[in-house]
């Protein structure tokens, strides 16, 4: 080997350990800058233990109240209005006097007719009496039963028609409101009032063909107002149809509810819940908690912080970081959701705050304000 190429070979490895050394700095550089940087400051969020709860079953559908027995009382004959003998709004019982027609003409009438028919009647008993000692005959004592009988109908036909010169309930039940006055005609079939029994009252809602197997005849229900959005009504499932309509695929079904107050008239929509089934227990968490993306629900699960890596500082006290789960949610009620799947009972869970979290982000848990978690939430005004 010559001079020039030990020369060469010298240079080369002085290079090389050069680089080396170099390289070696950069690293212990950068291990020390990494070292030196500041850790995360942890995210304050709002968590909470998930816990098992017992749900019952239920159907929901959106239906309309509708009277046991309702009718616009009307007159069926024409006549002057005499006399009113109910307010609006007024409970009444079965045959109440409502209102009085003018029929004095018709009582005249009929006077005359019972008076005719009296007539009738004495002449067939004196008929009767010359038929017994053969001084008329028997056609004669006929015809006098058949005039006794005829004006006997007369009679009960305009009796008939002086009763319905006072129109009267049909039934028990409250009455609407009235514009009928007295000294106003009325024709046949003219709207005096309305009048319905709505205790109990029915609702009447529709639930789809699939559903129709988990219902029958006497199932408890809760029913909902929005009316009256703090009080839930009971009821039971009183009948189903007999057919489900071709065009929707539904089935009607008719429930009753106890109305003791009033509080629920025909015409109002509700909120149904047919309970079905045995009670089920969930693990349900607030829907806030879940995060929703096109890849799967997932929600952030508080976990104490890991062991630190070589040469890093050890984690403060206490300090607690998140870590994201897939889960499969089901159904959900009021402000809750079922969780089905990625959760055990007792892991804490962010319930709100989850927009500037990631993977093992540190977090501080801070519940003075926590979202709502109710199964039943109500209106609320701000």
């Amino acid at each position: 080997m010559t001079k020039r190429t030990k020369r060469m070979f010298i240079m080369l490895g002085t290079v090389v350990l050069l680089i080396a050394l170099l390289a070696l700095g950069f690293f212990l550089h950068i291990r020390q800058l990494m070292a030196s940087a500041p850790k995360p400051t942890p995210q304050t969020v709002s968590a909470t233990i998930i816990r098992k709860v017992e749900w019952q079953p239920h159907l929901s559908s959106v239906g309309t109240l509708v009277a046991v027995r309702g009718v616009d009382v009307t007159s069926e004959i024409a006549g002057l209005v005499r006399s009113i003998h109910f307010k609006s709004g007024q409970e009444v019982r079965a045959g109440q006097v409502l209102l009085q027609l003018n029929a004095d003409a018709d009582l005249a009438q009929l006077r005359a007719l019972e008076a005719a028919a009296e007539l009738a009647a004495s002449v067939l008993a004196r008929d009767r009496q010359q038929f017994a000692v053969q001084a008329i005959s028997q056609a004669q004592v006929d015809n006098d039963v058949a005039d006794v009988k005829s004006r006997k109908a007369l009679a009960a036909q305009q009796a008939a028609l002086v009763d319905k010169k006072t129109i009267r309930a049909p039934f028990a039940g409250k009455l609407g409101i009235t514009t009928v006055n007295p000294g106003q005609y009325l024709n046949p079939g003219d709207k005096i009032v309305t009048l319905q029994t709505i205790d109990p009252i029915y609702v009447d809602f529709h639930i789809p063909q699939k559903q129709l197997g988990g219902l029958q005849v006497g199932q408890l229900l809760n029913l909902s107002s929005d009316a009256h959005a703090n009080t839930a009504f009971a009821g039971k499932v009183s009948a189903i149809s007999s057919k489900v309509d071709p065009a929707t695929r539904n089935v009607q079904v008719e429930a009753t509810v106890a109305n003791p107050q009033r509080q629920l008239l025909p015409g109002m929509f509700a909120n149904v819940k047919v309970e079905v089934g045995d009670k089920k227990q969930y693990l349900t968490l607030p829907q806030t908690a879940i995060t929703y993306n096109p890849y799967g629900s997932t929600v952030f699960v508080v976990h104490p912080a890991p062991p630190p890596k070589v040469g890093a500082p050890p984690p403060a006290a206490g300090e607690r970081v998140v870590r994201q789960v897939f889960v499969t949610t089901g159904e959900t009620r009021g402000d809750q959701v079922a969780v089905l799947t990625g959760l055990t009972e007792g892991q804490q869970v962010v319930t709100s705050g989850q927009i500037k979290l990631k993977n093992g982000s540190p977090v501080v848990i801070s519940n003075v304000v926590e979202p709502r978690n109710n199964p039943q939430p109500t209106p609320q005004e701000h």
